[in-house]
């Protein structure tokens, strides 16, 4: 893992340490959102909070991919939607790599407790070959905690 470089936080009850942990501990799927030329889209994907970063992968031919090809800003959320509500949200800019997605599957395989033999497992990796892997960083976050509402 590279040095860690600080994180741009722009308003919430946290601090970097916290926001770090969250993003490390949370398994909820990222709602990564895109722009595009008529609206954008949201789209629920596994990631994996690395170097700074937000890693995910996804079919090289999908909408989202081609969406960020055109124009890598993106917005995203990370929460969960039942109590107690608390999480983070930002935007970032992404970078696609047709390269690296047969070693990030299998962490988020383990991340998000998918069984390796499992048949989604086994399926998605026989599919890699035309995977890409998503980075996502120059990462701007707000986060929001309503625990001591609830």
């Amino acid at each position: 893992m590279a040095d860690k470089k600080d994180l741009a936080l722009r308003s919430g009850p946290w601090d970097e340490a916290e926001i770090r942990s969250y993003l490390e501990a949370a398994c909820i799927p990222i709602r990564l959102a895109t722009n595009g030329m008529v609206s954008p889209l949201v789209q629920s994907l596994w990631y994996l909070f690395a170097d700074d970063a937000l890693w995910c992968c996804t079919q090289a031919d999908s909408i989202v991919a081609k969406r960020l090809r055109k124009d890598s800003h993106c917005g995203f959320e990370i929460s969960a939607d039942q109590p107690p509500y608390r999480g983070i949200r930002g935007t970032g800019c992404a970078e696609l790599f047709a390269d690296g997605a047969a070693e990030l599957l299998p962490k988020l395989f383990e991340r998000y407790s998918i069984e390796r033999d499992s048949h989604l497992a086994t399926w998605l990796l026989s599919r890699v070959d035309h995977e890409v892997t998503i980075r996502i960083d120059q990462l701007t976050i707000a986060s929001w905690d309503y625990s001591n509402r609830m």
